[in-house]
């Protein structure tokens, strides 16, 4: 027996492929809007948690340039009390200055060499006298620049010879005048001189305690 299907089967199997293509790019766009809406959110968090970065560190730039500033105050102040303090030095080792001039001006002026002016301009001197000789000459600027620790780096600006009355009599005798010039050292801070004298104390009683035990060992 034959059967014989009138329906129309190509109308259904046509519908059915639209059906299952319409489904399928219904739920492609699904996938595709599921897909899209997870990462609108995942960027959305990221440049949430960016932001709170960035308001975090403009929060600490604030206030590290808070401390810098507090910092470079300290430091301008620290500068300003170490000043006042190197002025407080200079005052005090100038206060001395002269006495150690004139001090070592009667050291170091050789006989026969006779000073008439002495002018001090801080660290600058200026000297004028005369002499009976130019070696006399000669021999004070070698002792203002060898012997003294007072007085360094002698220039003599001008010499020249003259004739001179001998006080008391009436005779003239031939003289040198002359005018140099010198520099006054300042005398060491009070800290380098105390750490020094500790260390020469130190360098004392390591030498004093060495000397016991190479005794002991050659007896």
């Amino acid at each position: 027996m034959i059967l014989i299907n009138l329906l129309p089967h190509r109308e259904a199997r046509r519908q059915q492929r639209k059906q299952a293509f319409f489904a399928g790019i219904g739920f492609a766009v699904l996938v595709g809007a599921g897909i899209v809406l997870a990462w609108y959110t995942f960027v959305n968090t990221q440049i949430s948690t960016q932001e709170e970065h960035n308001q975090f560190l403009s929060s600490e730039i604030k206030r590290l340039d808070a401390q810098i500033s507090d910092v470079a105050t300290l430091k301008a102040e620290i500068e300003a009390l170490k000043a006042r303090q190197k002025a407080v030095e200079d005052l005090q080792a100038d206060r001395n200055m002269p006495v150690y001039l004139l001090n070592e001006l009667v050291k170091q002026t050789p006989e026969g060499v006779f000073l008439t002016s002495v002018k001090q301009d801080h660290q600058q001197v200026k000297i004028t006298g005369v002499a009976q000789t130019n070696e006399r000459i000669s021999e004070f600027l070698r002792n203002t620049a060898s012997n003294s620790p007072w007085l360094e780096k002698p220039q003599l600006i001008e010499i020249r010879a003259q004739t001179m009355q001998v006080a008391g009599s009436k005779d003239q005798r031939r003289m040198f005048a002359f005018s140099m010039s010198v520099t006054l050292k300042r005398p060491p801070a009070p800290g380098t001189a105390a750490s020094g004298a500790a260390g020469a104390a130190s360098g004392a009683a390591a030498a004093g305690a060495t000397a016991p035990a190479a005794s002991t060992a050659t007896r």
